[in-house]
């Protein structure tokens, strides 16, 4: 039996899975025309589940995700895998607890990526999502895994699971691809709050031992269990 017929059950859920959480990145604005994607790794085997490229999201189905092995080949799937596949493949190898990558051009982050700045802890959702400043990573070239080595570079031993890559966008992981769309959407929203503050004035950082304990409480005690 093939490596794709063992797992068959599994990648029809992913598929789906994957396709409707698609549908989470044109409705918070976070992509235009067909830029962005999601990816979800398969539990237990070395394979991906990601949009294919430049295809547009009313045009999605989970028949045309792609699944690819994690070094970006494609295993099974009728198109052309993301540009972003080797690099999101690059993570999934390096990064074994990570379920999920997003990738946005989402407006408010990218003007914090074009200026290479990482975006300051100064609102309580920053610190609950993302335990402190949103950080920057490298520029790098689309389309191999430059940016997957940018990514890992940045976020490992980083509570953030979101990633300003420099000039270019924002790339979030979680355990699950549910949780990356969630830290992706949660990062454009601070982006564009602390964009808004700084019109204003100079936004007032959190002491550490606030966001500390903003953090914990987010990441353990807030939601139901």
């Amino acid at each position: 039996m093939s490596a794709i017929a063992e797992v068959a059950d599994t990648l029809t859920r992913l598929r789906t899975e994957v396709c409707r959480l698609h549908a989470h990145l044109p409705a918070n604005g976070l992509v235009v025309w067909t830029a962005g994607n999601v990816s979800a790794r398969v539990p237990g085997h070395d394979l991906l589940v990601i949009k294919p490229s430049g295809v547009a999201y009313d045009e999605l189905t989970p028949g045309n995700m792609v699944v690819c092995d994690l070094h970006g080949r494609v295993v099974d799937g009728e198109h052309a895998p993301s540009s972003d596949t080797e690099a999101q493949a690059y993570v999934y190898r390096e990064m074994p607890d990570v379920g999920g990558v997003v990738h946005t051009h989402s407006p408010y982050a990218v003007a914090w990526a074009a200026r290479g700045e990482s975006i300051p802890c100064v609102t309580t959702m920053c610190a609950d999502e993302f335990g402190g400043p949103i950080p920057v990573g490298p520029f790098a070239i689309i389309g191999d895994d430059s940016i997957g080595r940018g990514i890992v570079e940045t976020l490992r031993g980083s509570r953030s699971p979101a990633v300003l890559m420099q000039n270019h966008g924002v790339f979030s992981i979680g355990p699950t691809a549910k949780a990356a769309v969630k830290a992706a959407v949660m990062c454009e929203d601070v982006a564009r709050s602390v964009h808004l503050a700084r019109q204003l004035g100079d936004p007032i950082p959190i002491d550490q031992s606030y966001v500390e304990r903003l953090f914990d409480r987010y990441q353990n005690v807030y939601g139901q269990r």
